[in-house]
């Protein structure tokens, strides 16, 4: 198959740093690529993939000049999409809603993965003008707030199972990896740990709009032993502080759409005490790759029950379900399908790689 990537331009792909969409779209194309088909990504200039990159902004937004404007960037990669649209079998975005207008004319199959929240004003009102479009949720919970949408699979992110290598040691830590805002829960974490007296790692993304927030509820309680602010990690180090951290806590207080860092935890065999709160019982599984809690006294009890769980179990369980490679064949299959639903034909011949 020819196939279109269309990736956001906030950060490159991957990304430097902080960034899951990015993340997730370059592993898809790498997979893809690996299965035998002819892969453009429609990226920002620094990006790096294995297959074609179709560079439609120099840099990406967030690491780019100060001041470049968002939406002439959007503008050019419509305009690169709308150019060479008749050059793919399929185009899948990964740019929210942009797209659909455009997408919708161009006669080519099409789908959208959407990787944000949905239950905000006016979505509603976006689906129903596009009854024909495509979509793929990342959890059955994300696509609860829009079930007028033509939705044709839920497809769970998956990542390279080389990419994080396993640790089976028992972890002398707590972990808590995201952004640094509130519904994230670092607040909550740095209160379960201190209850739970274990140390508090956190390597963290501080968006510049929530620099007030960190000073004011984070930075005070930094105190470099007991909690300790590490920033953001790459995937190098990322191996390190999660491989070594006794659990993953993820105390969410927002309808998370998936949770990229469970998966990521879950692949250093580390497990995860999350909140019951929009995918997380979807990723993980009650007493076997963590726990999932109600409430701060609930996860400071999880901590406690750690010792019961099999770290080799819980890679176990990442290799069975958040590959990298079973994310790719899902996307395929649903390639498949659109493109024989719009009546075309295409190579379903795979390389030997």
């Amino acid at each position: 198959m020819r196939i279109a990537q269309l990736a956001p331009l906030a950060e490159s792909v991957p990304p430097k740093l902080y960034g899951g969409t990015e993340r997730v779209v370059a592993w898809l194309v790498d997979k893809l690529v690996e299965l035998g088909h002819e892969v453009t990504l429609f990226a920002s200039g620094d990006s790096r993939t294995t297959g074609k990159l179709h560079p439609v902004w120099p840099r990406a937004l967030r690491l780019g000049r100060r001041g470049a404007d968002p939406s002439a960037a959007c503008a050019m990669l419509m305009e690169a999409i709308a150019k060479r649209a008749s050059d793919f079998d399929v185009i899948h975005a990964h740019i929210d809603w942009l797209h659909l207008p455009l997408l919708s004319r161009l006669g080519v199959p099409f789908l959208t993965t959407m990787h944000g929240r949905l239950d905000l004003p006016g979505l509603p009102d976006v689906v129903r003008q596009f009854p024909e479009a495509a979509f793929v949720s990342i959890s059955d919970h994300q696509r609860a707030p829009l079930p007028e949408a033509k939705w044709i699979g839920t497809i769970q992110h998956g990542l390279p199972s080389e990419l994080l290598r396993p640790s089976y040691e028992e972890g002398s830590y707590l972990a808590f990896l995201g952004r640094l805002t509130a519904d994230k829960g670092p607040e909550a974490a740095i209160r379960i740990a201190r209850a739970a007296r274990m140390p508090l790692r956190i390597a963290a993304k501080i968006p510049r709009a929530e620099t007030a927030y960190f000073r004011k509820h984070i930075e005070p309680q930094v105190d470099g032993e007991a909690i300790q602010l590490v920033g953001e990690v790459d995937d190098a180090k990322k191996q390190h502080f999660l491989g070594r951290a006794a659990a993953l806590l993820f105390p969410i207080d927002w309808p998370e759409p998936f949770g990229l860092v469970m998966i990521e935890a879950m692949a250093c065999g580390t497990p995860v005490i999350a909140y019951r709160s929009g995918s997380v019982p979807e990723v993980v599984e009650q007493g076997l790759t963590g726990f999932v809690v109600e409430n701060e006294e609930q996860a400071v009890a999880a901590v406690g029950e750690l010792g019961k769980l099999d770290r080799r179990r819980v890679r176990a369980r990442f290799e069975e379900r958040f590959t990298a490679g079973r994310m790719a064949r899902q996307y395929e299959d649903r390639y498949g399908e659109l493109i024989a639903a719009a009546g075309r034909k295409f190579s379903t011949q795979r390389s030997e790689r």
